[in-house]
């Protein structure tokens, strides 16, 4: 039985969440989630990419030759990334500077480049709009999720967006903060606590 557009965007929030359940572009996962803020921009910038390829890609399909298509991919993908890095440049400069080098490595992320090749490519438009909007969505929740995580336990606080910080553990006078869960080791820590309980449910 095909699927209905419904399934192909819900399936990016669960039964395909990229990090927890593809465990795919692991890297913007790793290197940007230290605030919850930095997770939900990183992760709307990615949906941006993803929606934009994938309504490229599925709409030029039939004329993209099949030898070269990798290649017609990066430069699709890389045309939508350069988009949102002008954006964030020019509306969310603050953003973009914490963010650095990792809005231009959106070009090479396993995910976006993954799902051109593997649905967009072979589907029509409707659906691929519905698949890279559901894998983005799903992207941006699992970022901001444990950029909240990592920013609660290690400094006791979350920042939403911008000046909106809200201090919850640091109102106990014995709480001290786990400073690692913002470092390196701490994303890779929290990380697989995650999908270990992500996964446990799954099941």
């Amino acid at each position: 039985m095909p699927k209905t557009i419904v399934q192909e965007f819900t399936k990016g929030l669960w039964e395909e969440l990229p990090p927890f359940r593809l465990v795919l572009g692991l890297c913007p996962v790793l290197g940007v989630t230290t605030t919850m803020e930095n997770g939900l921009g990183m992760g709307i910038a990615t949906t941006f990419v993803l929606f934009g390829s994938n309504f490229l890609v599925s709409l030029l399909r039939s004329i993209i030759p099949q030898k070269v298509r990798i290649a017609c991919f990066i430069i699709i993908i890389a045309s939508f990334v350069t988009i949102v890095e002008l954006l964030m440049q020019a509306y969310a400069y603050p953003l973009y500077l914490k963010l650095g080098v990792f809005i231009p490595l959106i070009v090479v992320n396993c995910i976006v480049l993954g799902r051109a090749e593997a649905f967009a490519y072979k589907n029509k438009v409707s659906y691929s709009i519905a698949d890279g909007l559901g894998i983005g969505i799903g992207f941006t929740l699992s970022l901001g999720a444990l950029g909240a995580v990592r920013e609660l336990l290690g400094n006791g606080s979350v920042t939403v967006w911008g000046d909106f910080s809200y201090n919850l553990l640091t109102a106990f006078p014995s709480y001290h903060p786990f400073s690692f869960m913002v470092q390196a080791p701490g994303a890779f820590i929290c990380l697989g606590l995650m999908l270990c309980v992500i996964n446990a449910v799954g099941d």
